[in-house]
């Protein structure tokens, strides 16, 4: 019973305060001295269990905690935090260029042996593109339905935290558009946005953020590396292999500071916004849920269908990679299962080497839907009011930046930042979205598994090589 303790005082301790907070609520009895008393009382008895616990997860969502209670009593003290925030947020700034540039050039230079597939390469690249994009505008078309970021209200929010809505066009395109009809200023306005994907300067680019940047000349890099012959080209695929290592350490280490980061963005985001946005977060979550079993049920279940794959047998080799993946919020960790289960179920095991991996770098359905959902919420928040061609432009980009990264923690993170620098949106608001992050992620990952599981059957039974008699008989171990 001891060691139970520091579940069940908390346990008990959250339960009479939800049943005060719902008195009060409700009939309005509750003084408002106890209340105060029993959410400070509930937070010390919290930190006795994520003592207890020692998980970077829990400390996580107890920091949610302790940051919107105090963002709720004392939002003056939980105004004056955001510098840890902010810090927080330049940290994983410094993570977008050198990830980003190691993790695109390792993609296709380490993949050169595609001359060798040939055909299965540019299937799978086929799939995995029309499937991220389906997803992107499933989010996208969520966001726009729920409208979950509308209803704050942004007047208490500092100018400078604020986003300059013409930011986006530099002096000398305004002059130049001065001296266009207005009618076609869309027109200008889109060929300088493709003007502006390209890098003049790549260090100037990475030390701006300049996100299309960097992945054009990556992807350009990447090609000419792969076009090398083997002697001279492994040197760089090793060095960009070990450089994408390394800042996937470099972002484990960051992700330390994640609870003081983010318990003080939510107390900043809920003192000086109010309460009111938690309802917003939920609402996100909510959105993100349901634009998934969407997805799931009207893209990839159809596709199954189509493809005359066994969906219970199927089911069952799921089972266990995903259930990996949804508790550990990594791709990464249901690896082994994924490609030991889809080969046990029926794809040749060179089909399996080839399209899982590739589709850890190229094929994140879940990811992307999240991406394309959440910037979107971000700006709802602001107050900006994105045409449905902005719209377009930031799927475009996030189409791009959210390949190869797969293996990073916290990737979407890492994009959703650099995509919100991209276009001028408010970054502290995704702050705040990183108190929710945890729950997110656990869904988002495990569409990207189910995704890339389905992705290695539809490309084994598009080579006529899937073994549908092994598909039939297969059972979980």
């Amino acid at each position: 019973m001891k060691s139970k303790l520091h579940v069940l005082i908390p346990v008990i301790l959250i339960t009479i305060t939800a049943i005060l907070v719902g008195l009060e609520f409700l009939f309005g009895i509750i003084p408002h001295d106890l209340l105060f008393a029993a959410r400070w009382i509930t937070i010390l008895s919290l930190v006795f269990y994520c003592l207890k616990k020692r998980s970077l997860t829990t400390w996580i969502l107890f920091s949610i905690v302790v940051g919107a209670v105090l963002g709720y009593d004392y939002p003056s003290i939980a105004m004056s935090l955001h510098p840890l925030s902010q810090g927080f947020i330049r940290l994983v700034k410094t993570i977008v260029g050198p990830i980003l540039f190691a993790t695109l050039v390792y993609g296709i230079a380490g993949h050169s042996d595609l001359k060798q597939v040939g055909r299965m390469a540019w299937k799978s690249l086929l799939y995995f593109y029309c499937a991220t994009t389906i997803a992107l505008f499933i989010g996208l078309a969520s966001i726009n339905i729920t409208q979950a970021g509308k209803g704050i209200d942004i007047s208490k929010v500092p100018s400078a935290q604020l986003p300059d809505k013409a930011s986006a066009v530099s002096d000398s395109d305004k002059a130049e558009l001065e001296l266009l009809p207005e009618n076609i200023h869309w027109v200008f306005k889109t060929t300088a946005f493709f003007r502006d994907i390209f890098p003049e300067n790549i260090i100037k680019s990475i030390y701006e953020n300049k996100v299309l940047q960097i992945v054009i000349f990556a992807v350009v890099f990447g090609i000419g590396l792969a076009m090398v012959e083997e002697k001279k080209r492994k040197p760089l695929v090793d060095l960009m292999e070990s450089l994408a290592e390394t800042m996937f350490k470099y972002t484990n280490l960051i992700m330390y500071f994640a609870p003081i980061g983010v318990g003080a963005a939510m107390a900043y985001t809920v003192g000086h916004m109010g309460i009111e946005i938690l309802k917003n977060l939920i609402m996100l979550l909510l959105t993100l849920y349901g634009a998934l079993i969407v997805f799931l049920l009207g893209v990839l279940l159809p596709i199954a269908l189509y493809m005359k794959v066994p969906i219970r047998r199927f089911i069952e080799a799921l089972k266990e990679p995903v259930s990996i993946a949804f508790a550990t919020t990594s791709s990464d960790a249901a690896l082994p299962k994924v490609m030991s289960n889809m080969e046990d179920f029926g794809v040749p095991r060179r089909i399996v080497s080839f399209v899982v991996p590739t589709g850890y770098s190229f094929n994140l359905d879940g990811t992307t839907l999240y991406l394309s959902l959440a910037s979107i919420f971000v700006a709802q928040a602001a107050g900006m009011d994105l045409s449905f061609g902005q719209q377009l432009l930031i799927c475009l980009t996030l189409m791009i930046t959210s390949k190869g990264v797969a293996a990073v923690p916290r990737a979407s993170l890492i994009i959703l930042i650099a995509t919100a620098d991209q276009f001028g949106l408010p970054i502290f608001i995704i702050a705040a979205i990183l108190g929710i992050d945890e729950l997110m992620d656990m869904a988002r990952t495990s569409v990207n598994v189910i995704g890339n599981c389905l992705a290695s059957v539809v490309v084994a039974k598009w080579e006529g090589e899937f073994d549908q008699e092994k598909a039939m008989n297969y059972e979980a171990e």
